[in-house]
Parts: C-alpha cells; sequence; structure tokens
C-alpha cells in the first residue's frame, strides 16, 4: 500500500515538475535556514554499509531523517547487511530487521521504536472481516525505551511527543553539505537569528554603537532568536543548561566542538513552561553524537582574499560504540588572523592597528559517553572544556590604542542516569555544572612607540549548577495513542564575579538560586488509525512549569497547543504560552554610583547657578522578572502526491514586558525629558541624599566645589528599572523539494522570516521600531540554495540575504546585503588502499566578495557599518582534508 501510493507519486511529480517547482518558489522565495525536514514517506538513495544492527540503525536515522529508538541490549550481537538503493525508510528498514527476531511500530510522524517481534496468531478457520489493527502502545513494559536522546525532541519533555511549535532541524550532513565550520556560522546563517550580540565580527566595547548587549566581549558566539537579545534565547546541550559568559548572560554555543555534533534542534517560540527562565526567544538544544565508529583527522586552512582572518584548523575525533554502549571524543585546535582596518578599502582611514574582526586562537576537547545497565539503566556523560585567547585594537584618540587581550575559558561537565521502570515509566536524575570565566587585559600602549601608559586585568567570571529528578510516562490510553505525563523538580545555581584585579575593585558580586517544578501532558485524541473521518490526527497539549527565586519570589508559566492534521497533507499547530526571563546578575548587582552634576548639565532650566542635581547608575537588586506572552501558528504543508515537497508557514506575536532597562537613556535631559519625569525625585530631603550616598558604591563630584545638600534640586534615579515593553510579530517561510534523478539526489530548501518589532522603553514615551534599525535585525532576512549530491561527491550554493537598516539620526537606511556561498565536496568510499575514507572540500563564503552596506559612522573611530548586521570578512576560501579509519 505504501509503495503504490510511492509509486503514484512519483508518476505525478514526473507529469507536473512545473507545478511543485511553481509552489517552491512562492513558498521559499524568501531564503533558506541550514535544514529542513524532508518528507520521509518517499523513496530515496540510501547507502548503509553492513555492520552491527545497532550502527545501521543510525545510519538509517541519519539519512531518513527519522528518529530509530531502540533498546541496546535488543540489537546487542545482531548484524545487518548492507542496503542501498532507491527505497522509502520503511522499506530499508525491513531489510535491516530482516532475521533479527525484532519489528518496529510507529509511535509518531517520524518516531520509529524497535522492539522484539511478537508471535502471530494462528490462521483462522475461516475468512475474517478485514479490519485496520488497532492502534499499538508507544513501548510496552516488556521493551522499554533506552536510547533517550533519539526519543526526546526539543520542545517537550515527553518520549516521542510533539510540540505545538515548529523546530527547525539542522543536522551533521546538512552542516557539512553547506560548508559550515563552527555552530556559530550555523546559527548566523539562521533567518530567525539575529548576528547581533556576542559575535566575534560585532566591535567591541561600546564601539557597535549598539548597547552593552552588542558587543564582543568572549570571541564566541551566541544564538539570538528574533533579536531579543543573546540573553532571552535558551542554549542547551543535550538538553543541559551551560553557563552564562560575558556581561550579558550569553551562552557561547561555538565552544561546542562541530566534529562531536549530531544535530541542533531550534524553537523559536516561548519555551519557559518546559525549561524555565531565559527562553523567550526560543531554545537552541545540540544534540551530539552517540554512534561515532572509528577516527578522523581533519585539517583546514582558509584566508579573506581582501586580506586577514588566515585560518588555520585541526581536528581529531575518535569513537566507538559496544553492546549496550558508545563513547566519542574530540580535540579540536583553531588560529584565526585579526581583520585590520587598513586592509579594507573603506576603513582604511581609521588608526592604524585598529581591528574589524579579532585573532583568535582556540583549544578545545570533548568527551561524550553512555553505557546501558541491562535493562535497568542508562547512565550518561558529557563534558567538554574550551579555551580561546583573543587579541584587537581600537583607537582611543589621542594616538593611544586599547589593546585588548581577552583569555576566556568555558568548561561543562553532565552526568545523568535514567532508570527503566514498569510500564513504561523512566525516572530520571541528572545535574550539570559549568563554568565560564573571561579575564580581560588591556592596555593603553602609545601609537609608535608601544610604550603602555595603563593596564588594566578583570575578571568576567560566571558558574553554574543544576540538579533535576523527573519522570515521564503514560497514563491511559487514547483513540490517538497514549496520554502520556512528565514531571519534575530540581534547584539551580549562578554565580556572577566582575572584578578589577589591578586596582583591586569589584565592579559586580552576586549570586541566586531558584527551584524548580514542571507538568507536562500530551493528549492524542485522535490517531492514524483511529477511524475519524473528521481528521487523521488531533493532539492537545499543556505545560506549567513554577520557578521560585530566592531574590524576586515565584513566576507561574503555562503553555497549551494544539496539533490538527485535516488529512495527509496539511498540518496546522497552534500555541500559547507565557514566559519569562530573570534579569542578569549584572543588572541586579553592577556596583552603583552616585554623580553629582550642575543642574544645567542634565537639562535643567529655571534654576540658580548654584543649583545641582545628584544622578544614581548601576545595578538594581529589586529587579523584578521580565514576562512575555507567546502566540503562535504554524500551517505546514507536505503534499502525498509531491513525497519530496514539504513546507511551512508560522505567524508569531510576542508582547514582551517589563523588560529591564537604564531609563534615562540622554543624561543631558534628565531634568527637561517629560518622559523621564518619573524618574526625578524635585524634592529631595537632606536625609534621603544622605541615605542615597551611604549606599553608594562611589561618589563623583562634578561641580568643582564641596557638595552642599542644600544646593541639591533633584535626584535623577538611572538605575535599571522594569519598565520597558516591546512587541515583536512577524511572519516565518521555509520550504524544501527533494528530487532523486538517476543515483543522484538535488535537495532545495529555503526560509525566509519577516519581522516587526518596536520598544516602548517607559510609559510616558511612545513607541519606536527596532527591526529595520541600526543594531537590531533586520525586517527581512532569508537563506535559498541547492544541494547536489551524487556517489561520494556533493555541491551546493546557497544565497543570503538581509534588508537594509534605517540610521534613525542621520534618517538615511543602508543597502541590503546579498552574499553567495559554495562549497564542493568529494568522499572517497571506504575501501582497501591509502586513498580510502579520504574527504576533500573546497568552500567559499560570500562568492562574489560584497562589501558590508556603509553608513555614516555613530562617532569618529567606530567603523562605518553596522556590525551586528553585516561582516567585513569579504570572500573567505577554504580547503579542507579529512581521513576516516
Amino acid at each position: 500500500m505504501i509503495e503504490g501510493r510511492n509509486n503514484r507519486g512519483h508518476q505525478t511529480l514526473v507529469r507536473r515538475p512545473l507545478y511543485a517547482a511553481c509552489f517552491l518558489a512562492l513558498t521559499a522565495w524568501g531564503g533558506t535556514g541550514p535544514v529542513h525536514a524532508q518528507s520521509s514517506e518517499a523513496p530515496r538513495a540510501y547507502a548503509i554499509e553492513a555492520g552491527s544492527l545497532e550502527g545501521a540503525l543510525n545510519q538509517l536515522s541519519r539519512q531518513s531523517q527519522v528518529q530509530i529508538v531502540f533498546r541496546p541490549d535488543l540489537v546487542a550481537g545482531k548484524r545487518a547487511g548492507a542496503v542501498s538503493g532507491q527505497l522509502t525508510w520503511r522499506q530499508a528498514l525491513e531489510r535491516l530487521l530482516l532475521g533479527s527476531g525484532l519489528e518496529y511500530r510507529q509511535v509518531a510522524d517520524k518516531t520509529i521504536v524497535i522492539q522484539a517481534s511478537e508471535p502471530r496468531p494462528a490462521p483462522a478457520s475461516k475468512p475474517a472481516e478485514t479490519r485496520k489493527p488497532a492502534p499499538a502502545p508507544a513501548a510496552r513494559a516488556d521493551a522499554p525505551v533506552a536510547d533517550l536522546e533519539r526519543l526526546t525532541v526539543t520542545g517537550t519533555r515527553i518520549r516521542g511527543g510533539t510540540t505545538p511549535s515548529p523546530i527547525i532541524t539542522i543536522g551533521s550532513d546538512n552542516i557539512r553539505e553547506e560548508g559550515f565550520n563552527d555552530l556559530g556560522e550555523v546559527m548566523r546563517a539562521l533567518p530567525q537569528n539575529f548576528s547581533g550580540g556576542q559575535n566575534p565580527g560585532v566591535a567591541s566595547l561600546g564601539y557597535s554603537g549598539g548597547g552593552i548587549q552588542n558587543q564582543n566581549i568572549t570571541g564566541g558566539s551566541s544564538p539570538n532568536l528574533r533579536g531579543l537579545g543573546p540573553d532571552a534565547t535558551l542554549t542547551l546541550l543535550n538538553g543541559r543548561r551551560m553557563a552564562f559568559g560575558g556581561l550579558s548572560q550569553v551562552v557561547d554555543i561555538s565552544a561546542i566542538p562541530v566534529e562531536a555534533v549530531d544535530r541542533i534542534e531550534i524553537v523559536a517560540d516561548g519555551a519557559s513552561a518546559i525549561y524555565g527562565s531565559d527562553a523567550v526567544g526560543g531554545v537552541t538544544n545540540v544534540i551530539l553524537r552517540r554512534d561515532f565508529d572509528g577516527a578522523a583527522l581533519g585539517a583546514r586552512y582558509g584566508t579573506a582574499t581582501d586580506g586577514g582572518l588566515t585560518t588555520r584548523e585541526y581536528t581529531a575525533t575518535a569513537g566507538s560504540t559496544w553492546t549496550g554502549g558508545g563513547l566519542i571524543t574530540t580535540y579540536r585546535n583553531a588560529s584565526v588572523d585579526p581583520i585590520y582596518a587598513r586592509q579594507r578599502d573603506y576603513t582604511a582611514y581609521l588608526t592604524d592597528p585598529m581591528t574589524l574582526y579579532p585573532g583568535i586562537d582556540e583549544d578545545s576537547v570533548l568527551l561524550s559517553a553512555h553505557q546501558s545497565l541491562g535493562n535497568v539503566a542508562e547512565i550518561h556523560l558529557d563534558a567538554f572544556r574550551t579555551k580561546r585567547e583573543q587579541l584587537y585594537n581600537l583607537y582611543a584618540g589621542g594616538n593611544t590604542n586599547v589593546r585588548a587581550t581577552p583569555d576566556s575559558t568555558t568548561s561543562l561537565v553532565a552526568p545523568s542516569i535514567d532508570f527503566f521502570l514498569p510500564n513504561d515509566w523512566t525516572l530520571s536524575i541528572g545535574g550539570a555544572w559549568s563554568k565560564n570565566e573571561l579575564i580581560q587585559t588591556q592596555d593603553d600602549e602609545q601609537i609608535g612607540t608601544g610604550e603602555i601608559t595603563y593596564s588594566t586585568r578583570e575578571c568576567l567570571c560566571h558558574e553554574s549548577r543544576i540538579y533535576e529528578l523527573g519522570a515521564e510516562g503514560p497514563l491511559f490510553r487514547l483513540p490517538g495513542g497514549d496520554a502520556r505525563l512528565a514531571a519534575g523538580a530540581g534547584y539551580r545555581t549562578n554565580d556572577y564575579r566582575h572584578e578589577n584585579y589591578t586596582q583591586a575593585f569589584t565592579y559586580a558580586r552576586g549570586d541566586e538560586s531558584s527551584r524548580f517544578a514542571y507538568l507536562e501532558l500530551h493528549l492524542p485524541l485522535i490517531g492514524e488509525d483511529s477511524g475519524a473521518s473528521a481528521a487523521k490526527r488531533l493532539e492537545l497539549t499543556a505545560a506549567l512549569r513554577r520557578e521560585d527565586y530566592d531574590s524576586f519570589g515565584g513566576v507561574n508559566n503555562p503553555k497549551l497547543g494544539i496539533v490538527y492534521g485535516p488529512n495527509p497533507n496539511f498540518t496546522l499547530k497552534a500555541s500559547w504560552g507565557k514566559s519569562f526571563k530573570a534579569p542578569t546578575l549584572h543588572q541586579r548587582y553592577y556596583f552603583q554610583a552616585i554623580t553629582l552634576d550642575p543642574a544645567s548639565r542634565l537639562g535643567g532650566v529655571g534654576y540658580g547657578e548654584d543649583a545641582t542635581a545628584l544622578s544614581v547608575t548601576g545595578g538594581n537588586p529589586n529587579l523584578g522578572p521580565e514576562r512575555a506572552r507567546s502566540w503562535t501558528a504554524s500551517l505546514a504543508f507536505h503534499p502525498e502526491a509531491f513525497p519530496g515537497l514539504e513546507s511551512e508557514v508560522t505567524w508569531f506575536d510576542i508582547d514582551y514586558t517589563n523588560r529591564a532597562v537604564e531609563p534615562v537613556a540622554s543624561f543631558f535631559q534628565s531634568l527637561s525629558n517629560p518622559a523621564y519625569a518619573q524618574f526625578v525625585d524635585y524634592t529631595p530631603t537632606e536625609q534621603e541624599q544622605a541615605a542615597l550616598i551611604a549606599a553608594g558604591g562611589a561618589f563623583y563630584n562634578r561641580i568643582g566645589v564641596p557638595y552642599d545638600p542644600n544646593d541639591v534640586i533633584a535626584i535623577v534615579y538611572a538605575r535599571y528599572v522594569n519598565v520597558a515593553r516591546q512587541r515583536i510579530r512577524g511572519l516565518d517561510l521555509s520550504a524544501s523539494y527533494r528530487l532523486d534523478v538517476g543515483s543522484g539526489r538535488l535537495v532545495i530548501r529555503g526560509a525566509g522570516s519577516w519581522l516587526d518589532s518596536s520598544q516602548q522603553t517607559t510609559p510616558g514615551q511612545g513607541s519606536f521600531d527596532l527591526a529595520g534599525t541600526l543594531n537590531n535585525p533586520p525586517k527581512f532576512t532569508s537563506r535559498l540554495g541547492a544541494v547536489w549530491t551524487q556517489g561520494g561527491f556533493t555541491a551546493s550554493a546557497f544565497a543570503n540575504y538581509k534588508a537594509g537598516v534605517l540610521d534613525t539620526v542621520e534618517h538615511q537606511k543602508t543597502a541590503s546585503f546579498t552574499t553567495f556561498d559554495a562549497t564542493l565536496r568529494y568522499a572517497i568510499p571506504h575501501r582497501e588502499g591509502p586513498w580510502s575514507g579520504l574527504e576533500f572540500s573546497l568552500a567559499a563564503q560570500n562568492l562574489f566578495d560584497r562589501a558590508p552596506p556603509l553608513q555614516a559612522a555613530w562617532f569618529i573611530y567606530a567603523p562605518p557599518y553596522d556590525t551586528t548586521n553585516y561582516s567585513a570578512v569579504g570572500r573567505f576560501l577554504s580547503i579542507s582534508v579529512e581521513k576516516r579509519w
């Protein structure tokens, strides 16, 4: 029956290729994200090597993009023959399982459970009425699922469950096909992600003009979904939190070696009901490989054709699988030369040796292991350490070059154990310790002589711990499958230090802890075999999480969702939920400063010459949580008549309130701008002033005479406060079309994101645009391309588009930014001989050497382009070679 459907679909596709091509153009004209799952039911070219059954199933899972779940001891010692040719995943799986005593059950759209074959009943004495088989349970007590990573879906804690939020899946094969070399490059190519925040190409020490969140500090890359800030996107490794870094609590995703990555799953929707704080813009989950068997050595060399960014990279990966377990370890060494302003025509006027991109030296090592303990449990361990050294220069005027050499170290250790209980329940106990230590050394040196006139050494250090206990399993039977429940609780701590070692001064020091508990329910009301005429699929989801902080108290976050499939061609998803973000420890604990200025300097008019004003800046320990409400709705089109075609359109709307900001944007208007009136006390008493000064961390007198409380006419409270409101809404488009031609395969995929966001800083102010303005995401971003694969040869080409952004000061809009990438890769098959297992790759980014759109620099020493959106790298060419055993 399946073969017949696929054959009909293939014939229809041949008869109407123009229809498919036109539909793809209409739905994917906006560009491409690196990966979107292909139609899993269509025949495709498979090349699965003979070997252990476990390895063969893992190969099939990667090639088909179908999650295949099995208990390790169930496949232990079993072998599988080679499978190749144009097949559906079902045909390929049946060949692998032939004679093994195993069978499979489909428990979700793209989730398969392997189990022991059931005894077949004896045939009846006379033909019985043909009926559809009753829906099978997701798993039985005698076949517990142990390969939990393969069953876990980001955005839900239900094993094999469904999330009502769209998921973007980027597999390791797609990362290689598109020529990405670290996870930062992957995220910057994603249309839903803003390349500002923490990224190495963003100007440092405030030179970007985009505020504290938009600057390079650690040299790494942080996800920044919807442009809400890198601290409003939660980044996970195998579902575990990592330590924050920098000033705005970013997580460095590029610290994870890409060689160990199986896939990245991204949910661009609020997810605090599942994961807690920070998941306002969404969640990025990096999932490591579990089935690497062998060894690999790699080398890569690349350079920007305009000069700079010469890159030398060396990698080593080794792994093994055995009965019920496996291990992978990787090592990566990379060295990157800086790009100097003198190496680009449009920045040659800036004082040498100013840099546009830092020099970086990096070493990274990772270990991931798992071992099942029969039918009782499975233990896991993930650990990595990445050390990165940077060099960048900024001109500070007065013949002074600021030479910065930050040294960052990121570490993580995350053990866990999963116990398999009766009736398909699982009990999970896990924890994680992680740390990010950034030692920043800055020297003021005289240009020409190299004389050091000032030097400072600071520590921005974060450490976190998390302990968690969870359980998941079925409750009762519904027509569409098992109703399942996930529940758990845990405890988390964060510690932050910002210290100046040179001056023995602490800018900020603080910690926080929180307790949390969660519940999630999945109700499959209608399934494929339910016999319902109105729908093929109807599932409801509900989640609730409570977090109690030792600072601001408790926060409740619910989320409701629905998944509806009226027929095999369409799937509709919708969700509503609340999310939150705890204020950063920098915002709460940065040292408080009291400044005394003439009232006239702060915009005061009509006061005497002796009139003064006090202003208070710094952290606010009384900050509360930032809160958001999110709505999403998506429609996926996956026609049976065109099995190689998939598309999805998603509408999202986020109302983000109580954002912590420094409310007085211009101190020179503190006493004259009515929008700031609510933050000004115009009748300060002497006692209030004394208490303020006594509680402050530093007092700065800028009036030239001794402080007299009788002359103070106002106090300006400019500390961080929960007052800002942002509204974010937009539309995501994605599509993919796969066509197998002979022994080759062509995949066209694309995605685009249109974004409309605005902010009201204080209740007394009007709102202003964020999206489409400098240092914020463009209104429209997209990526579109194609990949051709035949045998060991792969070729890909992709176009990237970013709309221009408006300079709201000069009232000028920059040009748009379009670049093209291309990658050629050839892998020699594994066979006898010295060339066996060799793989060669040639990649070009920004193939036509497009320069960034220029603008008026926001101040004289800053680059004349938006460093958060556009890159000065230009054309970058690289060649790599890898040997596998």
